[in-house]
């Protein structure tokens, strides 16, 4: 019932009358250090944490005084704090906790991986933010922001008045991104003519997918407006390892390359299915679901894609919350089948998520590719409002070690 009540209740109202005045104690109370800091944002759809571990890492590099917020990890004045987010972003009093003690152990700089959660609720107000990052904007959250335009009405805010807009050239939305920004804009592209390319800047990266060479270029761009040297940035970039649950591969003696990534909205499983496909005769399973209470409309379109680019799909749970699991994965199953998916052959429905990365892998042989998307590094799964542990890599190297 009470859920019910604050779901009534319009985003506006609950953001001036809730978040706003919340956010405003937060900074009087902690004395607005993101006044007194370089603070760069980063948002988009996909890419955001890799691409503000990125920067941090040719910053640090530098030998510049930085700190990062990030969803998998917090690093401020040296000190690592777990974050596991379910929400990328903190609320405002812990974010400027953390700027407070960003500011007082002396640092300049602060890398902030940003929402557009948090941009509408006034998470990050107070925050001067001196250049601000969009790698892209894609299908996602629309369940809050009820279409795609007012999703990127607000992962604008971020750019609204920064000096420096980095946007993505390659992004469908570049021109309208650029038009809601009064700062410069700095573009960069793996595939047309912009600011920082793979043409300015040639790289090898460590991690794979082109999405990747997208982040990076970000970053590079980034620090290139920071007056950072080439050389610098680029053997910080191509010495970059990857993270936690971002295309992680889960080392075994099967010869099947088992792999645990963060994918959970169609563009970024697209990206993913791709850059997994095996190049020669072995398959590609997919394991995956969707959360509950969350955007309904792309399910069955992650189902289609999955459909087109996997050769088996196994779909379950994926933080399910108050919703019924069967009803969701039903609603992947949908897209998948209108797209060619076959029940039993190729299309697989299995809600508990170890038992569904055990079938994947018991099903896979030599060459084959299990990728395993939606939780990443995140430590728990939410079932009826009840965080209960999980960890897909830990569920994976029991069941190669016990079989269960």
């Amino acid at each position: 019932m009470i859920s019910d009540l604050k779901d009534s209740i319009p985003h506006p109202l609950i953001n001036y009358g809730k978040h706003l005045p919340l956010a405003m104690l937060a900074n009087l109370k902690h004395g607005f250090p993101g006044k007194k800091l370089h603070v760069i944002g980063v948002t988009g759809t996909d890419g955001k944490t890799t691409t503000t571990n990125m920067i941090y890492q040719i910053l640090k590099d530098a030998g510049l005084k930085v700190s990062m917020i990030s969803t998998i990890n917090a690093v401020i004045a040296g000190k690592v704090y777990d974050t596991g987010f379910h929400v990328t972003s903190p609320d405002a009093e812990q974010l400027q906790s953390y700027l407070k003690k960003s500011l007082f152990a002396g640092d300049e700089y602060v890398v902030l991986e940003v929402t557009s959660h948090a941009l509408d609720q006034f998470r990050v107000w107070g925050i001067n933010f001196e250049i601000g990052v969009i790698t892209n904007i894609t299908h996602e959250h629309l369940d809050y922001h009820s279409n795609l335009d007012n999703y990127l009405l607000a992962k604008a805010k971020l750019i609204k008045n920064t000096k420096w807009a980095v946007l993505n050239k390659d992004d469908s939305n570049f021109i309208k991104l650029s038009q809601l920004t009064k700062g410069k804009v700095i573009s960069f592209s793996t595939q047309k003519n912009a600011d920082y390319n793979l043409t300015r800047y040639p790289l090898q990266l460590q991690i794979p997918g082109e999405y990747n060479l997208s982040n990076a270029l970000a970053a590079a761009s980034v620090a290139s407006i920071l007056g950072l040297d080439k050389k610098l940035i680029k053997k910080s970039l191509e010495n970059f390892k990857g993270l936690v649950g971002r295309m992680e591969e889960i080392p075994n003696k099967r010869g099947v390359k088992i792999v645990v990534d963060f994918a959970h909205t169609p563009n970024a499983l697209q990206e993913a299915l791709q850059t997994l496909r095996p190049k020669g005769s072995g398959r590609l399973f997919a394991v995956f679901g969707c959360a509950g209470a969350r955007d309904v409309g792309k399910r069955p379109l992650m189902g289609a894609i999955a459909a087109r680019l996997a050769d088996v799909i196994v779909l379950t749970d994926e933080d399910p919350r108050f919703e019924n699991r069967e009803v969701i994965i039903g609603q992947i199953a949908r897209g998948a089948i209108e797209e060619g998916a076959i029940e039993g052959v190729t299309l697989f429905r299995q809600p508990e998520r170890k038992k569904a990365i055990k079938l994947a892998i018991e099903m896979a042989k030599k060459g084959d590719v299990v990728g395993i998307f939606g939780k990443g590094h995140e430590k728990s799964m939410n079932y009826r409002g009840v965080e209960e542990e999980w960890s897909d890599q830990q569920a994976v190297k029991e069941i190669l070690v016990h079989g269960k």
